[in-house]
């Protein structure tokens, strides 16, 4: 049983509170983890016009306790409050991710625009927020990043057009089963994608009266030998709210013999075998506990 894990980190706090506890709870399991972070500003709190656009985010927001997981001050950067520096802001903090032994990739630069305005933007716009997300990684790093997981899980044609443009040794973009090969129509993007594969921990958070300790027990059924599972967390939820249940999931998941591996080692392994990865298209879904859809892995499509 193989476990993969990626920690999105979308907003200040989760950069500021949330990564040095989960560095340090890492640390002491020896466990590596692929770290993608959000480059630019915190826009969070414009993140309510999804009230009008993503059915159900409202009700998602009450039953997670968003206040509660984010803080206040969160859920106003962009609206009321100015949007702060989320890299940036802590250098020496995104420096000690390499150090410590994980992966550190690009999550975007502004988080909430990616996510709920993708579907609008063209080829030239999108190159145009990867541009400024390298940027900030490469000034603080003094090289570019080589790992793209797309914000909310949003991915379009114009945005595979420009993550293969921009020679991402790998991109985790959509909700899936299986690593694979973006595809439409006979037209094949050569660009790796690794989908996470299992639920996040803020979908199922009291849904349908579910607490972290029903996800923990969810996850660890899913897990089977012989296969290769992407888990997503966030460092806004596991690293502080939620740190003590995700804790929890890791020692059992230790215990049960789960082995760890960073996204970039898993995408070293698939490079390997690339002819025999499947060509799927991208397909809007839904995931239950969540608002609004995600890109998510279709159907397969014939080689040409």
């Amino acid at each position: 049983m193989r476990l993969a894990l990626k920690v999105d980190v979308d907003t200040l706090v989760g950069f500021r509170e949330g990564v040095p506890a989960l560095l340090e709870l890492l640390a002491r399991r020896g466990i590596p983890a692929s770290f993608f972070v959000a480059m630019g500003p915190d826009h969070s709190g414009r993140a309510i016009r999804r009230v009008f656009t993503h059915r159900g985010f409202l009700r998602k927001m009450f039953r997670t306790g968003a206040p509660r997981l984010y803080g206040l001050r969160t859920m106003l950067y962009g609206t009321l409050l100015p949007g702060p520096a989320i890299a940036a802001s802590e250098p020496e903090l995104l420096r000690a991710l390499p150090r410590a032994g994980h992966e550190l990739g690009l999550h975007g630069f502004d988080h909430v625009y990616w996510q709920d305005c993708l579907p609008r933007l063209t080829r030239e716009q999108v190159q145009a927020e990867i541009r400024r997300a390298q940027q900030v990684h490469t000034d603080i790093m003094g090289y570019p990043a080589v790992a793209f997981a797309t914000p909310g899980w949003q991915c379009t044609p114009a945005a595979l057009d420009a993550l293969t443009a921009a020679r991402f040794y790998y991109i985790s973009a959509t909700r899936g089963c299986c690593p694979y090969f973006p595809a439409r129509g006979g037209q094949v993007w050569p660009v790796l994608e690794i989908p996470t594969t299992l639920p996040t921990l803020d979908e199922r958070l009291g849904w349908e009266g579910r607490r972290a300790s029903d996800f923990n027990r969810e996850i660890l059924a899913a897990l089977r030998p012989g296969q290769t599972q992407v888990l997503t967390i966030h460092g806004e939820v596991e690293g502080r709210v939620c740190f003590r249940e995700f804790a929890e999931l890791v020692d059992q998941a230790q215990t049960r013999g789960v082995r760890w591996l960073r996204l970039m080692d898993y995408a070293a392994e698939l490079w390997q075998q690339w002819r025999q990865l499947p060509r799927h298209a991208l397909a809007p879904g839904t995931r239950p506990g969540r608002a609004g859809t995600v890109t998510c892995q279709g159907p397969e499509e014939a080689l040409p």
